[in-house]
């Protein structure tokens, strides 16, 4: 799966420094074969009084964007790829025709070698034509090629390679055993195989795996969530009196960046205005179709609980991601209300604030020390680069190659996709990252956070192209650990305590919105998934569950009587509607929490075991998927199958960085 989703640029609800799922799957198959089968899930791009409109000229248009020559086609209709795909698919029955119903004769190993090559040559189309689309979504001719080919490489799968991971599943023990002992380089795939077998008490028959699969582009899910993607991409709003519009990366840009809370009030205004009517109603359909359709699945596929098939994906027990939750309710929950009584108590001494809104939540704290002005590309290329040297020489190196080898496209062009991601494609060739870059200090960390996802890829290849694609519980770890480089380095050389504590609100905001704000995203998600089995949802309903799970997480709202350091959450109630994880990863937001929480956790391990902490964490990386969470976490000694973890974690590091903000702030006088 590739990582097609956003946190820092839908900050507003999404969550707070870049990224998006690392690779997703589909039913219960493992990551792996849901990027092959399917074509890979995106984030929709939305934008600011909505009207649909064609795309305007981009604003950035000298900042650099990738070369997808590594790929080999010259272009996405050049009849290169249909030849390559139609050579595809002659391995693929070969395959077939070769191994099944032999696997227990012959040599499981070239079985698997086989099967490795053929994926890698589909990937490879479908990773092409999804970012070459991702920055033309308004090339209709582009999207009716892509889909074409996607569901030629449906088909392919479906009659020739389903059959692969059943029968793995299926191997009998001895049989399994013999195929190790008698050529042990199979050792090799031993986690490959361990992620297919875990499958096997959820697995359906051959002929209906085929047809889920075969079916996937035409019917299901797949197209509404596709549909729904497109009518967000084609938002545009208008923001200012003279009726230019905007997308959403420029207003969520100018919002947060705002230091004037009535245009931040209009911004949110405008924003949920706009996604209320057809497009929530669209966005209800496509729901509440994934939701049904994970309903069904889940009670065919003999699923203990809601979460229990991404728990499996994530190679993760139930048990942990509950602990997870449960921490984030008794401990997460109250520093966020200590930090946004915090930010709250500051903005109305500097920005003469009257009401704290919803709007207010991520705005920036400006009280000198820390300039507002745009940051140059090239500034933010040397500010990751040195905070990453810092660190790890090799990952500064790593990075530094991304930008020279032309793998980021850059700007925040209209017709392109929202959000940011990094597309690790396949070993050789990937990875990639999408941005849309427009010079804020979030940029830099986004930018840090998705090369965080590039040298974790680049570090994991070794591992082949079955393998290198890590657990979500782990997939965000270089990523979030990339952001707190530069965010360490940028709080050491501080020259005020008015820049020290600035710099520690933002962090603080990441923080939060990447811990509470996704649990929060997943109690919703629990809630529309409960109702779903009573019947079709509607926008009305599902208005309904987004505010009784914002109430649960930040309280009810002063103006109400309530406990919540906001006084109002007036203009929220739609936008659940442009959440993206909630139509192709459902589940997938908790992931977040749990990356930001143990990477919090190792960096406070390296500050107090700095020695041989760097080889340990590159190792991490470069096992890539062939470690679970808690072997991969194990030399540093940390168990977040502990019961006291999570708790442990978040008052470790939400909290310290809680009470060095207010410890800042008192010392400056904008609380008591």
């Amino acid at each position: 799966m590739l990582r097609f989703f956003t946190r820092s640029v839908l900050s507003l609800i999404v969550a707070s420094a870049s990224t998006c799922p690392a690779r997703s799957s589909s039913a219960s198959r493992p990551a792996f074969i849901a990027a092959f089968a399917q074509s890979p899930p995106s984030a929709p791009s939305t934008s600011c009084q909505a009207t649909m409109t064609a795309s305007v000229a981009a604003e950035s248009t000298d900042l650099p964007r990738w070369d997808l020559s590594r790929f080999g086609f010259s272009s996405p209709f050049s009849d290169e790829i249909d030849l390559h795909l139609e050579e595809t698919a002659k391995l693929a029955e070969a395959f077939k025709a070769k191994y099944e119903g032999k696997l227990g004769e012959l040599s499981l190993l070239s079985a698997i070698q086989d099967y490795e090559e053929i994926s890698k040559r589909k990937t490879l189309v479908s990773s092409y034509l999804h970012l070459s689309y991702d920055v033309s979504l308004d090339d209709d001719t582009l999207k009716k090629r892509k889909g074409a080919l996607s569901q030629r490489q449906s088909e392919i799968y479906g009659d020739n390679l389903e059959w692969f991971s059943l029968d793995v599943a299926e191997l009998d023990d001895a049989i399994l055993a013999s195929q190790y002992e008698n050529d042990p380089s199979l050792t090799k795939f031993k986690s490959f195989i361990d992620e297919l077998r875990r499958q096997k008490p959820h697995n359906l028959s051959k002929d209906v795996e085929r047809a889920l699969t075969v079916r996937s582009p035409y019917v299901g899910n797949r197209p509404l969530v596709s549909f729904f993607d497109k009518e967000l991409s084609l938002m545009r709003f208008k923001l200012d009196e003279d009726g230019k519009e905007v997308n959403m990366e420029v207003l969520l840009s100018r919002m947060q960046s705002s230091n004037d809370a009535a245009f931040r009030a209009k911004c949110l205004q405008v924003l949920n205005e706009g996604l209320a009517g057809s497009v929530s109603r669209t966005a209800a359909l496509s729901l509440s179709s994934v939701a049904g359709g994970w309903l069904i699945e889940n009670k065919e596929r003999k699923y203990i609980n809601l979460r229990s098939r991404r728990n499996l994906d994530n190679n993760c027990p139930d048990e942990v991601v509950d602990s997870l939750l449960v921490g984030v309710r008794s401990a997460g929950i109250p520093l966020c209300k200590r930090f946004y009584t915090l930010k709250k108590g500051i903005l109305q001494k500097t920005q003469g604030l009257e009401k704290f809104r919803w709007s207010d939540r991520n705005a920036p704290i400006d009280i000198g020390g820390v300039s507002n002005e745009k940051i140059s590309w090239e500034a933010a290329v040397a500010m990751v680069k040195k905070g990453y040297n810092q660190f790890s020489p090799k990952m500064s190196e790593m990075f530094v190659s991304m930008v020279e080898e032309k793998r980021i496209d850059v700007p925040a062009a209209n017709g392109k996709k929202g959000g940011a991601y990094c597309a690790g494609v396949i070993p050789g060739v990937g990875p990639f990252q999408l941005l849309n870059f427009d010079g804020t200090k979030q940029d830099v960390a986004t930018l840090a956070h998705e090369s965080g996802h590039g040298v974790h890829d680049i570090l994991a290849y070794e591992q082949g192209y079955l393998q290198y694609h890590p657990p979500l519980t782990l997939a965000e770890t270089a990523s979030i650990f990339g952001e707190m480089i530069v965010f360490r380095d940028l709080l050491a050389q501080s020259s005020s305590k008015e820049e020290e504590l600035t710099l520690l609100m933002s962090k603080i905001d990441d923080v939060v919105n990447s811990v509470v704000r996704q649990c929060s995203f997943d109690r919703f998600e629990e809630l529309v998934h409960t109702a779903r089995e009573k019947g079709e949802l509607s926008a009305d309903e599902l208005d309904e569950y987004w505010m009784s799970a914002l109430r649960e997480y930040y309280g009810k709202e002063g103006d109400a009587g309530g406990d919540s350091p906001f006084d109002s959450y007036e203009n929220t109630s739609h936008l659940w509607s442009y959440v993206p994880h909630f139509h192709h990863v459902p589940f997938y937001v908790y992931s977040y929490a749990f990356a930001d929480l143990v990477v919090g956790t190792l960096y406070n391990n390296f500050l107090t075991n700095k020695e041989g902490f760097e080889g340990r964490l590159l190792a991490l990386l470069s096992a890539g998927g062939t470690k679970d969470f808690s072997n991969a976490l194990g030399p540093f000694g940390l168990d977040p199958t502990s019961s006291t973890f999570w708790t442990e974690a978040l008052t470790a590091h939400l909290g310290e960085l809680v009470n060095e903000a207010e410890k800042i702030a008192k010392e400056l006088g904008y609380v008591e």
